[in-house]
Parts: C-alpha cells; structure tokens; sequence
C-alpha cells in the first residue's frame, strides 16, 4: 500500500487518527474505509454516540462498552469492599 493522505496515523496503544468527516445536512458523516477495517465496523454494527461538552463525540460499539462496564463493575465491587461500614479499613486509631 502507498503512503497517502487516506493512511491513518497510529499513537499510543493503537490508537488512531482517520482524518476528518464533514456532517451532511441530514446530520450524517461516513466513517473512513480504514477506521471500519481496523475496527471491525460493518454494515449493521450499533454505535453509542458518547458526548462531553468540553471534548466532543466519541462513538463506541456496544461490545466495547459492555467490555468496559464489566471491567468497571469489578473495580466498582472492590471499592464498595473498603467502604461498607464496619469494614476493617474505616477503623480509626
């Protein structure tokens, strides 16, 4: 493959940036051919449009979210481990 202006540019863990989209009048952008092959984007694959008013759009698939929310849950447990009360670590000398 060429080097080109359509080649994405990786960073750190993989991560990539795929150039920009322009939003159509019907609120619509395409996702760069690249983008959808690197992330395994196909016909029919759901994304979540994830926003924050000081950053932007993120769009993830829903494995992807469901990867880190069980991730999360566990983190979320063993929190809640060192704050119930009665819970060795809430002693105080």
């Amino acid at each position: 493959m060429a080097s080109g202006a359509d080649e994405p540019h990786y960073g750190p863990g993989g991560r990539g940036f795929y150039g920009a989209v322009t939003v159509s009048a019907r609120g619509q952008v395409v996702l760069p051919a690249q983008a959808r092959r690197d992330l395994g984007i196909e016909a029919g694959t759901k994304l979540l449009v994830l926003g924050d008013p000081e950053q932007g759009l993120a769009l993830m698939t829903i494995d992807a979210l469901m990867r880190n929310l069980q991730g999360s849950s566990a983190l979320l447990e063993q929190i809640q481990g060192h704050v119930r009360p009665g819970h060795p670590d809430d002693e105080q000398g």
